[in-house]
């Protein structure tokens, strides 16, 4: 399959008052044409300044890309000027913000944001360009779309809003989609709409998707792999169906069990992962879930596990091999 995106080693961080904040450290991943990837992770695992380093986005931001490539179609992102890339987003890469009501400006109407979207990358007419934006309404799935286009952000929910972002997103068919959290604060049904939407729009234009989330059930659903983040570093890659089925890393396999279970026994707590996630001023050394891992030694706690692939998979955890052979072993006499 041919690569869209490749990133290798990124480093990427803020300035702070006791030095350089590594945010994302050591990130390494590939997407390919057409594929969804599901970077999932809790806040403040990196996942969002990840996406915001491909887009470039974090200069704006007093952030920094230190180190690392970020590779786009077989060009280089990160030497690229600011005017260069602001030929490439919109047009070639995409992004859907976090939350609809501030990404979209309050005082323009709709159709003068998405025209605006499709002037700046195409030599069209205002005229072309407006029928272009309804096209795109019509295509999110939002009805009358003549009248929405003369709306203002406030006018609309939460759902609507949404899906006028994605048109701006899509206003020129980009290669490469980032949607960073798109049903956050939604209801399920319209996060159900959202999702199918996002799919039928990936499949009609083989368009590769970078979706984050802290959601599993939204990775199952839409992912073809999935990459889990902690504390600004991944800690496994994998086949969707695999890591839901059998995480290797530890913190997968909380991640895993946090999630409520349709046939779960009445009155037996929901598992969760002791602890929080740490500061970029208080990173732990060695392995950075160490203080949260119930299988924590001094050897994880003084020493980092890098990536390493594992057949079809990729995982960082110096217990990996022993704990697979204890599955194995346990599989084995219970006949499975």
């Amino acid at each position: 399959m041919e690569k869209i995106l490749e990133v290798k080693e990124l480093v990427t961080g803020y300035k702070g008052k006791t030095g350089f904040l590594k945010a994302v450290d050591g990130v390494s991943f590939d997407i390919e044409k057409g594929e969804t990837v599901c970077i999932v992770g809790e806040s403040g695992s990196g996942k969002s300044v990840t996406s915001m380093s491909i887009m470039r986005l974090v200069d704006y931001e007093n952030g920094k890309i230190l180190s690392g490539s970020i590779r786009f179609e077989q060009e280089e992102l990160t030497d690229k000027s600011s005017d260069e890339m602001r030929h490439i987003r919109g047009s070639k890469i995409s992004m859907i913000f976090q939350e609809p009501l501030t990404a979209l400006n309050p005082v323009f109407t709709v159709g003068k944001q998405i025209t605006e979207a499709i002037l700046l990358h195409q030599s069209i007419t205002k005229k072309k360009a407006m029928e272009r934006a309804e096209e795109l309404l019509r295509l999110v799935g939002l009805s009358d779309p003549k009248t929405r286009l003369k709306q203002f952000p406030h006018e609309l929910s939460g759902g609507m809003r949404q899906r006028v972002m994605i048109a701006i997103a899509l206003a020129s068919n980009p290669e490469l989609l980032i949607a960073d959290e798109p049903t956050t604060a939604l209801d399920v049904t319209i996060e159900a709409q959202i999702l199918e939407l996002l799919r039928t729009i990936r499949e009609q234009r083989n368009m590769s998707i970078m979706l984050i989330t802290h959601d599993i059930g939204v990775a199952a659903e839409m992912a073809h792999r999935i990459i889990i983040m902690y504390a600004g570093k991944i800690v496994e890659i994998g086949k969707t169906n695999d890591i839901l089925q059998r995480p290797y890393h530890p913190y997968s396999k909380g991640l895993m069990e946090s999630v409520p279970k349709m046939d779960g026994q009445r009155g037996v707590p929901l598992q969760s992962i002791d602890g929080t996630i740490p500061s970029l001023h208080e990173m732990p050394s060695g392995c950075r879930f160490s203080p949260r891992c119930p299988l924590a030694t001094d050897k994880c706690r003084g020493e980092a596990p890098q990536l390493e692939r594992k057949g079809d998979r990729q995982v960082a955890c110096w217990h990996v091999d022993k704990l697979l052979q204890q599955e194995d072993k346990t599989q084995v006499k219970e006949g499975i």
